[in-house]
């Protein structure tokens, strides 16, 4: 049976038994980018599930999943060196350090699979506290626009402004790993 299926046949993973056992406390569980994308597409506020991915990682808060983060490849070709991901979507339904979690899980799981790596996007009105506090750096303005061309019209359904890029990389997660030895 698939994991993403227990709930509508009314059964339990033993995932979800051993995070019961936990309430209260937000745990990384595993997920598939079926379920995930199952979740972006209930929850997310401006954006439809992405299509496809590298992995997928879920928050939960002891009783139901609050949270997931699709990884997949880099969107912008720049940026596809074989050694970057981006997480393409992170969606929750509001729980505090939820976010912060599940950057830092999709960094780490993303770090163990050998990138070197991994960026996101923001709106510029999201403050990026979530990112800071799971030890990403802002570059700067990217993108933005349209994918619409006169030879293939399209319909944008997502924000189209300028956003911001975050990354985590080897050389940032060594700094603050350097950091976190000398205490500050």
């Amino acid at each position: 049976m698939q994991r993403e299926e227990y709930k509508t046949r009314g059964e339990e993973s033993a995932v979800m038994a051993e995070v019961k056992k936990r309430l209260g406390k937000l745990t990384i569980v595993p997920c598939t980018l079926r379920a995930a994308s199952a979740f972006v597409g209930e929850h997310h506020r401006h954006h439809k599930p992405p299509q496809g991915g590298l992995f997928a990682v879920a928050c939960s808060d002891g009783t139901s999943i609050c949270g997931v983060a699709i990884v997949g490849r880099p969107v912008a070709r720049m940026l596809a060196d074989d050694f970057t991901a981006e997480v393409t979507r992170l969606c929750t339904t509001g729980e505090k350090n939820a976010c912060s979690k599940l950057y830092a899980a999709a960094w780490r799981a993303a770090r163990a699979l050998g990138y070197r790596r991994l960026v996101t996007y923001t709106l510029p009105a999201e403050s990026g506290a979530s990112l800071r506090g799971a030890g990403w750096r802002c570059i700067g303005e990217a993108g933005g626009g349209t994918w619409s061309r006169a030879s293939r019209p399209r319909v944008d359904l997502h924000p189209t402004q300028i956003k911001l890029r975050w990354e985590m990389s080897t050389e940032l997660d060594q700094r603050g790993s350097d950091l976190r030895a000398r205490g500050g």
